[in-house]
C-alpha cells in the first residue's frame, strides 16, 4: 500500500509522535509495530529481480552480426547435411565451417553473460550501509540492539556517537548540547552537519536544509539525540536512491562504437543480400533453362545440384563479408586499452567505456574529494600587529592532513612571540580531533577543522628550543616504525602536555562557539575559546597584540579585523576567530567536578556569560582546497573541447570560489546564467535549462540533490551529449549509472559509487581522467584502424567471390579458408593495430562526434580500389594457374598441370558434353600426385593448387594491407613499419599459422590445399605487393584534397 510521507521537518515533534500515536517515554506497543509492519513493511532495500541466465544468454545473441553468423552457420549446416547425403558420407571438413562459427558465438555469449551479472551490484553495496541493529524503546522498555530491519515508522529510537543512523529519522530530544552528523555521502557536503529540535517551515525543502532530521546510511559524530522514525526501507532518503540507481540502469544506452557497429551490422546485411541476389541472377542459367513456345516458357528444366551449389557460393559470400574476428579484436584492443589506463590511475570495469571516453564532451564533476582533497586545511591566518591598526597575515601550503605537506611562508617565528603562542595554545588545546595514518592517507578523527587547526600547530612548531629539538627527534625516529598508522603530532602533545584540561562548554548553535578550561603552569585557570568570528568579536572587549600586550578593541580596530574577515570569506574560506579570557571569577580556582560551580557547566544557558569579556587573539581561515593538479587538467579539458561542469551539494558560495581558483571561471567572471543551486536550476523552464547547458565554458551547480544531478545528466544526454560523470558518495550513485561514462573516487569513494560505476580512479585525481580521456581517444583511432583494416580485407574477399560467380569459372575460395583468414590470419595484425602510437596533438583536437561515420565515403572509395585490387589477384592468379605457361618470367607448368582456355574454364559446368578432353596427374609438394577419376574433376578436386594459390595471395595481401592501416593518411614514409614494432610481430605470426595449414597434412586436408614451391611463393608475393603502392597513391590524393579544403577555409 502506497503511503505518502508527510513533511515530518515541518512539523513539531508534538505532531510527529501525535501521527503515529506514540510517546516519546514509552515508545510503540508491540500490536502497534505489527499493525505497522502490515502498513510499511520491513526497513530493509528491496531486492530487485536479476535477469535470469536465458535472458542474458539470449540477450548475447541481440545483435546484427551476430544474427548473419547463425543464418549463415544454420545454412552451411544444412548444406553439409545435403553434401553428405548425396555422396553418401559426411567427412568432419564438411561441418568445420558452423562449428567454428557456433563455437565463436558461444564464447562471445560466455563472455557477455559474465559482464552483466558483474555489472549490477551497486545495489547490493548499498544494502551494506545500512545499519545492523538500533537502541529502540518498545512498550516503555529499552532494547539496546534491536534488528534495524524490525524498525517500523513511529519507533524511539536513540542515537550516539559513532551509530549509525537506521532509517530516515525526526530529531525529538537532544541529549547533548549539539549533534553533528556525517553525512557528505549522501548530500556532498565537505562538513558534518549540526542537527537541531526546531522545525523548518518549508513544505519543500532540499535535504542539506532538513537540520531537524537524520538519514538513513549516515553517521553521528558527535553528540546523542532521541529520534522518532520517519520513513523505512525503501521510502528512506538511500531507498530512493535505490530506485535511482535501478532506473538508471534501465536507462543505460548503447556505447558509441556499439551504435556504430550496429549500424554497419544492418548496412552490411542488406549489402550481403544484394550481392546474394545478383550472384544468383547472374547465375540463374546454370541451375534454371526453359524453352520459349508461342513466346511463353515451356520445358521448365530445374538442377537442384546446380541451385545449391550457387547457395553454397552465397554463403561463402556471407562469410566473406562478415568480419568474424572483430567481436575478438575489439575485446582484445579495449582489454590491452585497460591495461595501459591502470597504469594511469584509472581501473576501468565496463570494456567498452574505454573507448567512450575518448569522445566524451561534458565531464560533470563532483567538487568535493574530486576537484578538492575532502580534507579540511588552514590556507591562512591573522593577528594584530604591534598596534591595533595594524595587522599581519600568514599563508599556510599544504592541502593534506599530512602535516610535513607544506609549512607556512617566510615562517621566521621559531622564537614565537605571545600572540602567535596563545594562537597555537586555542588551536591544540581547544580541539578534540585526531590524525592517523591509513596507508598512504592521512584521515581524521572527529571534525575535520580542529583536525586542520592539530595540523597548524605542528607547521608553527613549539618557542622552546628543548622541545623543537626532541620533537625532530621523535619525528625522524617515526620514520623507521614498522607501523606508521600511529602518528605523533609532537608540538600539539607539548602544549596539552603544558596545560591540564579541566572542562568543556560544548558547541551550541546560539553562541556558535566552543570553549576549555583549562589550567596553566603557573597555576592559574584560563578559557580558550574558538568559534565564528562575529560571535566571539561581540563577546570580546579586549584584543592581544603582537608583543603580547592586551588592549582594549575600538572602533577602527573591529573595522580592522571585520575588513579582513570579509577578505578571508570572499576567497571561501571558512574562519574561525580564536581568543582567552584570564579573569574567569567563580572558575578561577575551578578543579574537578565537586566544584561549587560544576552546576553552571551542565546548563548551557550559562555558556555564553563564561564567555564574555575576551581577549581576541586572531582569525583563522580554513577550506578544503583544490588538488594541485586540477588546474592544468581544467586547460586540457578547454583545450581538447571538453566542457567541465561541477555539480556539488556544497555552498554556492564556496563552489564558485573553488572554480575560479581551479580556472574554471576567470577571476572578476559575471557568474550570472553559470552559477545556480539546484533548486533555482529546477525552477526553470526545460527549454531555459537546456540553453544555459548548451552555452560554451563552465557551469557550477550548488547544494544538488540526486535528482538534480540525475536531470542534468539526462538531458545533456538528450542534446547528444556523451557524459562523463565524476562522484564519491551514495548520492552521486544514481548520476554514475545514467551517465555515458560513471566515474567513482577509489581511496575516497563509496562502495555503492564503485559499484555503479564503469571506471575507478585509484588516485581520486581530476587529472588522471584527462588522461584516461588521451587513452580513450588514442584507442579509438587504433580501433578505427583495425576496424577499416578488417572490413577493406573482407570487401576484397566479397569481390573476388563476386568475380567467381560473375565470371563463371570454379570457385577459388571455399567458406571454411575464408573463415580462417577472417578469424586467424586478420586477428594478429587487427589486434598489433591496437598498438600503433597516439597523436601528439591527440589532446588539441575537438572530441568527435558521437555520430562521426566509422566509414566516410572517401575511405570507403579507397577500399573498394583496394577490395577491387584484391578480389582481382586473388581470381586472377587462380585463373593464370589454369589458363597460362608463365607470368612475369615465372614457370607455371613445371609441375605437370594442363593447360585450358578461358572459355572452357568459365562453362567448366558444360565439362561433361565435351569431346576429347583429356588431363595430366600433375606433382604437388612430397612427391604427391593429383590423379583423376574423369577429367571434369580437374575443376572440382583438381583445382587444389589453384585454389592454394589464390588463399595464399589474399594472406600475403591482407598482411601488406596491415602496414597500409598504420596512418589513415600519412605515408608509409613518415610513419615506418617499425614505428609498431608489435604488428611486425604479428603479421609474422599470421605468416606462420598460415604456413602451419599449408605444410601440417592433416590441417592441408580440412581446408582443401596443399604446400607450395619457392616459385610459387615468388609469384604470390609478386602478385600481393602492389597493394602496397596503390594505396600509397590513394593517400597521396586524400591529402592533397584535404590541404585544399584548408587552405580555402582559410582564404
Amino acid at each position: 500500500m502506497e503511503e505518502k510521507p508527510f513533511p515530518a521537518w515541518s512539523w513539531s515533534v508534538e505532531q510527529c509522535l501525535k501521527e503515529y500515536n506514540v510517546k516519546l517515554d514509552k515508545g510503540l506497543s508491540s500490536y502497534e509495530v505489527e499493525k505497522l509492519r502490515e502498513r510499511y513493511g520491513w526497513n530493509e532495500l528491496a531486492k530487485e529481480k536479476g535477469k535470469p541466465l536465458w535472458r542474458l544468454v539470449l540477450e548475447q545473441f541481440d545483435d546484427m552480426l551476430v544474427k548473419i553468423l547463425l543464418v549463415a552457420a544454420f545454412i552451411s549446416f544444412i548444406l553439409a547435411y545435403l553434401h553428405g547425403g548425396e555422396s553418401g558420407e559426411a567427412g568432419f571438413e564438411d561441418y568445420v565451417e558452423p562449428l567454428v562459427i557456433v563455437l565463436i558465438l558461444v564464447l562471445n555469449a560466455i563472455v557477455g553473460v559474465w559482464q552483466e551479472t558483474n555489472a549490477e551490484k551497486a545495489l547490493e553495496a548499498l544494502k551494506e550501509m545500512q545499519c545492523e541493529s538500533a537502541k529502540v524503546l518498545r512498550d516503555g522498555y529499552k532494547i539496546p540492539d534491536l534488528p534495524a530491519r524490525e524498525l517500523v515508522p513511529g519507533d524511539i529510537v536513540e542515537l550516539r556517537v559513532g551509530d549509525r543512523v537506521p532509517a530516515d529519522m525526526r530529531v525529538a530530544v537532544l541529549k547533548t548540547s549539539t549533534l553533528r552528523v556525517e553525512q557528505s555521502s549522501l548530500t556532498g557536503e565537505a562538513m558534518p552537519v549540526l542537527k537541531g529540535t526546531a522545525s523548518i517551515f518549508m513544505d519543500d525543502c532540499e535535504l542539506q536544509a532538513k537540520e531537524n532530521m537524520v538519514f538513513a546510511g549516515t553517521t553521528v559524530v558527535n553528540g546523542s539525540c532521541i529520534c522518532v522514525v520517519i520513513s523505512t526501507g525503501m521510502k528512506t532518503e538511500i531507498g530512493k536512491i535505490q530506485k535511482q540507481i535501478h532506473e538508471a540502469s534501465l536507462e543505460e544506452s548503447d556505447t558509441p562504437l556499439k551504435k556504430k557497429l550496429d549500424e554497419f551490422g544492418s548496412r552490411l546485411t542488406t549489402a550481403i543480400g544484394l550481392v546474394c541476389l545478383i550472384v544468383w541472377v547472374i547465375n540463374y542459367k546454370n541451375f534454371l533453362s526453359w524453352d520459349v513456345v508461342d513466346g511463353w516458357p515451356a520445358n521448365i528444366r530445374f538442377s537442384f545440384e546446380k541451385c545449391t551449389y550457387y547457395f553454397k557460393i552465397a554463403v561463402a559470400l556471407a562469410v566473406a563479408a562478415i568480419p568474424e574476428g572483430l567481436p575478438a579484436v575489439i575485446t582484445t584492443c579495449l582489454a590491452l586499452g585497460t591495461r595501459k589506463m591502470a597504469q594511469k590511475n584509472a581501473i576501468v570495469r565496463k570494456l567498452p567505456s574505454v573507448e567512450t571516453l575518448g569522445c566524451t564532451t561534458v565531464i560533470c564533476s563532483d567538487k568535493t574529494g574530486t576537484l578538492t582533497t575532502n580534507q579540511m586545511s588552514v590556507t591562512e591566518f591573522f593577528t594584530l600587529g604591534g598596534k591595533t591598526t595594524s595587522s599581519r597575515c600568514f599563508h599556510v601550503e599544504g592541502t593534506t592532513y599530512d602535516p610535513k605537506d607544506g609549512g607556512i611562508v617566510d615562517w621566521s617565528c621559531y622564537n614565537m612571540d605571545a600572540n602567535l603562542q596563545a594562537m597555537a595554545e586555542i588551536c591544540a588545546v581547544c580541539n578534540d580531533a585526531g590524525i592517523f595514518c591509513d596507508g598512504r592517507l592521512f584521515r581524521a578523527t572527529g571534525l575535520p577543522t580542529e583536525a586542520a587547526l592539530k595540523v597548524l600547530v605542528e607547521k608553527m612548531g613549539v618557542p622552546d628550543a628543548k622541545g623543537r629539538d626532541k620533537i625532530r627527534g621523535m619525528q625522524l625516529a617515526a620514520n623507521y616504525l614498522i607501523d606508521r598508522s600511529t602518528l605523533t603530532l609532537g608540538s600539539c602533545e607539548w602544549w596539552t602536555k603544558r596545560l591540564k584540561r579541566l572542562a568543556t562548554l560544548e558547541f551550541d548553535r546560539i553562541r556558535k562557539s566552543m570553549s576549555v578550561i583549562v589550567r596553566e603552569p603557573n597555576g592559574q585557570n584560563r578559557l580558550l575559546v574558538k568559534g565564528a568570528v562575529e560571535s566571539l568579536l561581540e563577546r570580546s572587549s579586549h584584543v592581544q597584540l603582537a608583543d603580547g600586550s592586551v588592549v582594549p578593541i575600538d572602533e577602527p580596530c573591529r573595522q580592522l579585523l571585520s575588513l579582513r574577515l570579509l577578505e578571508m570569506s570572499s576567497k571561501g574560506l571558512r574562519c574561525l576567530g580564536l581568543a582567552y579570557k584570564d579573569d574567569l571569577g567563580e572558575f578561577s580556582d575551578y578543579y574537578a567536578e565537586n566544584h561549587p560551580a560544576h552546576k553552571k557547566l551542565l546548563d548551557p544557558v550559562y555558556y555564553m556569560s563564561i564567555e564574555s569579556d575576551l581577549v581576541f587573539v586572531g582569525v583563522v581561515g580554513l577550506r578544503d582546497p583544490p588538488r594541485e593538479e586540477v588546474h592544468k587538467a581544467i586547460e586540457d579539458c578547454r583545450g581538447a573541447g571538453i566542457r567541465v561542469m561541477v555539480i556539488t551539494g556544497d555552498n554556492k558560495s564556496t563552489a564558485e570560489a573553488i572554480c575560479k581558483e581551479i580556472k574554471l571561471f576567470h577571476e572578476g567572471e559575471d557568474l550570472r546564467g553559470r552559477s545556480f543551486t539546484g533548486k533555482e536550476y529546477t525552477a526553470l523552464s526545460p527549454s531555459e535549462q537546456m540553453e544555459i547547458l548548451s552555452k560554451p565554458g563552465g557551469k557550477v551547480f550548488s547544494r544538488a540533490e540526486p535528482r538534480h544531478k540525475q536531470e542534468i545528466v539526462r538531458m545533456l544526454k538528450d542534446m547528444g551529449e556523451i557524459v562523463a560523470m565524476t562522484g564519491d558518495g551514495v548520492n552521486d550513485a544514481p548520476a554514475l549509472k545514467l551517465a555515458d561514462i560513471g566515474i567513482a573516487m577509489g581511496i575516497t569513494g563509496t562502495e555503492v559509487a564503485k559499484e555503479a560505476s564503469d571506471m575507478v580512479l585509484a588516485d581520486d585525481n581530476f587529472s588522471s581522467i584527462v588522461s584516461a580521456v588521451a587513452e580513450g581517444r588514442s584507442i579509438y583511432n587504433n580501433m578505427k584502424a583495425f576496424i577499416r583494416y578488417m572490413i577493406s580485407s573482407n570487401v576484397g574477399e566479397v569481390i573476388s567471390i563476386f568475380l567467381t560467380a560473375a565470371l563463371g569459372i570454379p570457385d577459388c575460395l571455399i567458406p571454411v579458408q575464408l573463415l580462417w583468414v577472417n578469424l586467424v590470419t586478420d586477428g594478429p595484425p587487427a589486434t598489433a593495430l591496437g598498438f600503433n602510437p597516439a597523436d601528439v596533438d591527440i589532446m588539441r583536437k575537438p572530441p568527435r562526434k558521437s555520430n562521426d561515420a566509422l566509414i566516410n565515403s572517401w575511405v570507403l572509395f579507397r577500399y573498394l580500389v583496394i577490395g577491387s585490387y584484391v578480389g582481382i589477384a586473388t581470381v586472377g592468379i587462380f585463373v593464370l594457374w589454369y589458363t597460362q605457361a608463365s607470368f612475369l618470367g615465372i614457370d607455371l607448368v613445371s609441375d605437370g598441370h594442363t593447360l585450358v582456355q578461358l572459355s572452357q574454364l568459365r562453362n567448366w559446368g558444360e565439362c561433361p558434353t565435351w569431346s576429347n578432353f583429356t588431363v595430366s596427374p600433375y606433382q604437388v609438394g612430397g612427391g604427391r600426385m593429383i590423379t583423376f577419376s574423369s577429367p571434369c574433376d580437374y575443376f572440382s578436386s583438381g583445382k587444389v593448387k589453384a585454389m592454394t594459390l589464390s588463399l595464399s595471395v589474399l594472406v600475403a595481401i591482407e598482411m601488406f594491407n596491415s602496414l597500409n592501416a598504420l596512418s589513415e593518411d600519412n605515408s608509409l614514409v613518415t610513419m615506418p613499419p617499425w614505428r609498431n614494432p608489435w604488428l611486425l610481430v604479428a603479421m609474422s605470426v599470421s605468416f606462420g599459422l598460415h604456413c602451419v595449414i599449408l605444410y601440417v597434412p592433416f590441417l592441408a586436408d580440412v581446408f582443401g590445399i596443399i604446400p607450395l614451391s619457392l616459385n610459387e611463393w615468388f609469384l604470390v608475393i609478386l602478385v600481393s605487393a602492389p597493394v602496397i603502392l596503390i594505396d600509397e597513391a590513394l593517400k597521396i590524393v586524400g591529402r592533397s584534397g584535404r590541404y585544399r579544403a584548408e587552405k580555402e577555409k582559410i582564404a
